[in-house]
């Protein structure tokens, strides 16, 4: 049910690959609540993905290819975008994330470094060179709101997240840092969203993602949140219900990150030779 929380905002989405990523659901849930998009996505990702399709549903909103690791792409990203809102903009929503290392299977204790650098720049340092373009061209109106999407995985070991979990480590502290920044200047907001598990086209790649699924389901007394409810707490985080939340990890995953055990977990690992 759509109640125009975005009416009349703007706002730039980056990641939507095809119908699976979170990016892709809170654009077209943006665009329910009245706001209107430019997608964005790295050129080889678009050629992969489905991103034009989902253009044409969201009132033929305009694709514009960026590199978010390299800051001319991004100059123009939001050059152009501006141009096509008549100014200034409300909202972004940094989706990127990815991992050579991941791909090609490589043990964190044996990581290829080159590998590791494109992890964090793709992954976390993308989101600092996005908000530096947007504050040296005045991009963003006061009371903007910025949302990375994140995981549990900066805090806490998950072996196979790999060097993502640093990537994702990174982009937590950036959004504090640049958060405090950007709140003086212009009273713009930067938090991230760690969210469940969730079966997208990234995710799938990383090895026990089923079974990362499976744990958390029975570790989160709510259950995991699904990629639709995330687009929805993104969406509330970009109106103008949230103002005065900044700087801040919001977990959204079913109450995964507060639990130590569950009933069902303790059952699982009972001595059946006992009960």
């Amino acid at each position: 049910m759509a109640n125009d929380l975005l009416k009349g905002k703007k706002g730039i989405i980056f990641g939507a690959l095809n119908d699976l990523s979170i990016a892709w659901k809170v654009a077209r849930r943006a665009y329910e609540e009245g706001a209107e998009i430019v997608l964005t996505n790295a050129p080889i990702a678009m050629r992969m993905g489905a991103i034009n399709d989902l253009a044409a549903s969201i009132g033929n909103a305009p694709v514009i290819p960026a590199d978010a690791t390299k800051v001319e792409d991004l100059e123009n990203l939001v050059a152009r975008s501006m141009e096509h809102f008549g100014g200034k903009f409300d909202f972004v929503l940094h989706s990127i994330g990815m991992s050579p290392n991941v791909r090609k299977k490589k043990q964190y204790t044996d990581l290829k470094y080159e590998w590791y650098n494109q992890t964090l720049d793709v992954s976390g340092i993308s989101l600092h060179k996005t908000l530096h373009v947007c504050m040296k061209q005045d991009a963003l109106n006061e009371w903007g709101s910025v949302i990375a999407l994140t995981y549990i995985a900066a805090q806490r070991i998950f072996p196979d997240y790999n060097d993502m979990a640093d990537a994702k480590s990174l982009l937590e502290s950036v959004t504090r840092s640049f958060g405090y920044h950007y709140g003086i200047k212009n009273k713009v907001r930067i938090n991230t969203i760690s969210q469940s598990p969730t079966v997208t086209t990234a995710g799938t790649g990383i090895k026990g993602f089923n079974e990362f699924i499976n744990f958390s389901e029975s570790m989160s007394p709510l259950g995991n949140a699904s990629a639709m409810d995330c687009a929805n707490y993104c969406i509330s985080m970009f109106s103008d219900l949230t103002k005065f939340v900044t700087m801040q990890n919001l977990f959204h995953d079913g109450g995964f990150s507060s639990t130590g055990v569950t009933q069902q977990v303790v059952e699982k690992f009972g001595n059946p030779e006992e009960s």
